[in-house]
């Protein structure tokens, strides 16, 4: 189970595994992280870049695959993740199990556009 937490709401989502997605603000290039929940820990699976650019270089071992960078993101599990958000960036997306992907204001949709988001495991 994945909860997603801000200001004074939590949502809780049926999920051991998940996909971020973001557009870089300067670069405009999809980046995609796909998560995995082990116990209380999110664990970092794999990367994607579809291009490179300011701050958006692929990762050590990166291979390319039609057009995209893959690798697996050299960062140790975390308890939680934090998403900054604001108005001057395009929300992030949020995939969840068989579900279509959803930006993130659509799971929390009275918050305000600055507000940042945690998601973490929650049993």
């Amino acid at each position: 189970m994945m909860c997603l937490l801000a200001a004074d709401t939590t949502v809780r989502l049926a999920a051991v595994a998940f996909t971020l997605t973001w557009i870089h603000s300067v670069e405009r290039i999809p980046w995609e992280e796909d998560w995995r929940i082990v116990g209380d820990l999110l664990v970092p699976v794999e990367s994607r870049v579809r291009g490179s650019g300011a701050g958006m270089e692929p990762g050590p071992g990166a291979r390319l695959e039609g057009g995209t960078w893959r690798w697996r993101p050299e960062v140790p599990p975390r308890s939680e993740l934090v998403l900054a958000r604001s108005e001057a960036a395009e929300d992030w997306w949020l995939c969840v199990a068989a579900q279509p992907c959803r930006p993130l204001a659509s799971f929390l949709p009275d918050l305000a556009p600055d507000t940042p988001v945690r998601l973490r495991s929650c049993r």
